[in-house]
C-alpha cells in the first residue's frame, strides 16, 4: 500500500513521435531518465508507468520492469481507466498524474503541488490551471475519491483520454487550487512531442547534467537565446488532435 503514487502514462504509439518515451537521453530510455527524476521527489511513495494492454507498448513496459519501474497495463484509449486500475494496484489515497512526454520534470515542483494539495485540503491540485510554468513541468494532483467520480461520470472520448478534463471542469463540484509559477514561463517548451523537442532536452542535459532542476533551466534559456527557438510549436497541440 502507498499513500502518494505518482502514475507516468505513457505509450509507444505518439502520432507525432512514434517510440520517443524509448529514446536515449543520457543513457537511459527517456520514461526512465524521467522516473528517476521523479522518484526524487519528497512526498512520493511510489513511481510507476502506466501504459496500455495493446502488443505495441510491450517493449516500453519491459524497458520499465527493467529498471525496476513497476507498471500497470490498461486499455489503449481509456486513460482514465488505466488510472483507476493504477489506483487500485498500489492502494493509492492520493494520485500524481505525469506524462511521459516531461522527462525534464522537476523533483522539487513535483514536492510543491503535493504540499500546497495537504495544505489546501482540496480535491484536485496543479501547477496548469491556469498554466504558468514551461510546458513540460505540468503535474497535477488528485484525491482517489475524485478520481472514482471522474470514472463514474465522464463519459466522452476526450474525457476519458485526457483523464482531469472532467475534473475540472464545473459540473465535478472539486475544490481546486493551482501553485502559480514565480517567474511566468508558460510561453517556453520543454516537452517531447517532435523531434526537435528531443534535440533540445538531449542539449539542456548535455549542458546541465540529469539532476538540473527548473531553475538551472530558465538561466540557461536566458544565456544562449538560440535554444528558445529549437523548437517552435504551439503548447498542449496533442489536446487539438
Amino acid at each position: 500500500m502507498a499513500d502518494t503514487v505518482a502514475l507516468i502514462q505513457a505509450r509507444m504509439s505518439s502520432s507525432r513521435l512514434p517510440g520517443k518515451v524509448l529514446a536515449d537521453l543520457d543513457g537511459l530510455p527517456m520514461i526512465c531518465f524521467m522516473a528517476e527524476r521523479v522518484r526524487r521527489a519528497p512526498g512520493i511513495d511510489l513511481v510507476a508507468v502506466l501504459t496500455s494492454d495493446d502488443p505495441t507498448d510491450d517493449p516500453l513496459a519491459a524497458a520499465a520492469e527493467a529498471h525496476g519501474i513497476p507498471v500497470v497495463r490498461g486499455p489503449l484509449h481509456d486513460v482514465l481507466a488505466r488510472y483507476v486500475a493504477g489506483a487500485d494496484a498500489f492502494g493509492a489515497k492520493t494520485i500524481l498524474r505525469l506524462t511521459g512526454d516531461c522527462p525534464l520534470i522537476d523533483p522539487a515542483l513535483i514536492a510543491q503541488v503535493v504540499a500546497l494539495h495537504r495544505l489546501a485540503g482540496v480535491d484536485y491540485t496543479s501547477n496548469i490551471d491556469p498554466p504558468g510554468f514551461a510546458d513540460g513541468m505540468d503535474t497535477e494532483c488528485f484525491t482517489r475519491e475524485l478520481l472514482d467520480r471522474a470514472n463514474q461520470i465522464a463519459v466522452s472520448q476526450p474525457e476519458r483520454e485526457h483523464v482531469t478534463i472532467w475534473m475540472r471542469g464545473p459540473e465535478s463540484g472539486a475544490l481546486r487550487a493551482n501553485l502559480a509559477a514565480a517567474v511566468p514561463a508558460s510561453h517556453l517548451r520543454l516537452t517531447v512531442d517532435y523531434a526537435d523537442d528531443l534535440a533540445l532536452v538531449r542539449r539542456i542535459v548535455a549542458a546541465l547534467g540529469s539532476e538540473c532542476d527548473y531553475f538551472d533551466i530558465l538561466r540557461l534559456l536566458q544565456r544562449d537565446v538560440g535554444l528558445l527557438d529549437a523548437n517552435p510549436h504551439e503548447r498542449n497541440e496533442a489536446l487539438k488532435s
